[in-house]
């Protein structure tokens, strides 16, 4: 077994086999696996056979994310549709407000 990914947390190794094991690749994670504390790196293993497939999967995963369009949680610069139509709701309000008041 050589070593493919070294992570941060166990949930992300978990990932990483998962996906690889989609494939038919066999994984064994070393390190802080199922320790009583979540801190520490976690390592994935392959076998040496499968190292370059293994790489290239991970590899398409990451550019596929890349182009996602789905929302990732990243701000792209554009407002919802939502926070739109509470502005002109309130800035209407307003002007009603003010229309009263003169």
């Amino acid at each position: 077994m050589v070593r493919l990914a070294t992570v941060r947390t166990t949930f992300h190794a978990r990932v990483i086999a998962a996906r690889l094991g989609a494939e038919g690749i066999v994984t064994e994670l070393r390190g802080n696996v199922d320790g009583i504390y979540p801190m520490g790196e976690v390592h994935v293993f392959v076998a040496e056979e499968d190292l370059a497939e293994a790489q290239e999967l991970l590899l398409l995963d990451e550019v596929e994310s890349a182009f996602d369009e789905d929302g990732d949680g990243e701000f792209d610069g554009t407002a919802p549709r939502e926070l739109w139509v509470f502005l002109v709701a309130v800035v209407l309000l307003a002007a009603v407000v003010f229309a009263r008041s003169i």
